[in-house]
Protein backbone atom coordinates (compact mmCIF):
# COMPACT_ATOMS: atom_id res chain seq x y z
CA UNK A 1 0.00 0.00 0.00
CA UNK A 2 1.08 3.63 -0.51
CA UNK A 3 1.67 6.63 1.39
CA UNK A 4 0.04 7.99 -1.74
CA UNK A 5 -3.18 6.17 -0.98
CA UNK A 6 -2.89 6.94 2.47
CA UNK A 7 -2.48 10.57 2.39
CA UNK A 8 -5.57 10.87 -0.41
CA UNK A 9 -7.54 9.01 1.90
CA UNK A 10 -7.24 11.18 4.91
CA UNK A 11 -7.49 14.28 2.23
CA UNK A 12 -10.57 12.67 1.36
CA UNK A 13 -11.71 12.73 5.13
CA UNK A 14 -10.77 16.08 5.88
CA UNK A 15 -13.14 17.24 2.80
CA UNK A 16 -16.11 15.22 2.83
CA UNK A 17 -16.43 15.86 6.56
CA UNK A 18 -15.48 18.96 6.33
CA UNK A 19 -13.14 19.33 9.19
CA UNK A 20 -11.73 22.74 10.02
CA UNK A 21 -8.52 23.32 11.02
CA UNK A 22 -7.34 19.61 10.73
CA UNK A 23 -4.12 18.74 8.39
CA UNK A 24 -3.64 14.67 7.24
CA UNK A 25 -0.72 15.02 9.00
CA UNK A 26 -3.05 15.43 12.29
CA UNK A 27 -4.65 11.80 11.41
CA UNK A 28 -2.76 8.82 12.75
CA UNK A 29 -3.09 6.24 9.22
CA UNK A 30 -3.31 3.42 12.44
CA UNK A 31 -5.80 5.30 14.93
CA UNK A 32 -9.36 4.04 15.07
CA UNK A 33 -12.66 6.12 13.14
CA UNK A 34 -15.33 5.78 15.25
CA UNK A 35 -14.80 6.26 19.32
CA UNK A 36 -11.62 6.99 20.34
CA UNK A 37 -9.45 8.53 17.22
CA UNK A 38 -11.40 10.71 14.87
CA UNK A 39 -14.44 10.15 16.75
CA UNK A 40 -16.79 9.57 13.76
CA UNK A 41 -20.60 8.69 13.91
CA UNK A 42 -22.61 6.84 11.96
CA UNK A 43 -23.63 10.03 9.79
CA UNK A 44 -19.88 10.17 9.14
CA UNK A 45 -20.03 7.09 8.05
CA UNK A 46 -22.42 7.50 5.31
CA UNK A 47 -20.37 10.46 4.01
CA UNK A 48 -17.80 8.87 3.87
CA UNK A 49 -19.02 5.77 1.66
CA UNK A 50 -20.25 8.37 -0.32
CA UNK A 51 -17.08 10.26 -0.93
CA UNK A 52 -15.31 6.79 -1.48
CA UNK A 53 -17.39 6.01 -4.15
CA UNK A 54 -17.52 9.55 -6.11
CA UNK A 55 -13.47 9.73 -5.49
CA UNK A 56 -12.28 6.61 -6.25
CA UNK A 57 -15.14 4.27 -8.08
CA UNK A 58 -15.43 1.95 -4.82
CA UNK A 59 -18.41 0.83 -3.17
CA UNK A 60 -18.85 -0.16 0.25
CA UNK A 61 -21.56 -3.00 -0.27
CA UNK A 62 -23.22 -3.76 3.32
CA UNK A 63 -22.74 -2.71 6.90
CA UNK A 64 -20.88 -5.98 7.83
CA UNK A 65 -18.34 -4.91 5.18
CA UNK A 66 -17.85 -1.16 6.04
CA UNK A 67 -17.11 -2.22 9.72
CA UNK A 68 -14.16 -4.18 8.62
CA UNK A 69 -13.48 -1.09 5.70
CA UNK A 70 -13.98 1.92 8.34
CA UNK A 71 -11.71 0.97 11.39
CA UNK A 72 -8.84 3.15 10.05
CA UNK A 73 -7.68 4.82 7.45
CA UNK A 74 -5.00 2.33 6.41
CA UNK A 75 -7.72 -0.46 6.46
CA UNK A 76 -9.87 2.18 4.24
CA UNK A 77 -7.06 2.96 2.01
CA UNK A 78 -6.31 -1.04 2.01
CA UNK A 79 -9.23 -1.68 0.59
CA UNK A 80 -9.92 0.68 -2.47
CA UNK A 81 -6.42 -0.63 -3.37
CA UNK A 82 -7.72 -3.91 -3.46
CA UNK A 83 -11.11 -3.12 -5.18
CA UNK A 84 -9.29 -0.77 -8.05
CA UNK A 85 -7.16 -3.85 -8.78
Amino acid sequence: MTEEMIGKVKQMIIGSLRIEGMTPADIDSDAPLFGAGLGLDSIDALQLVVAMEKEFGVVVPDAATGTTVFQSVRTMAAYIMEQKK
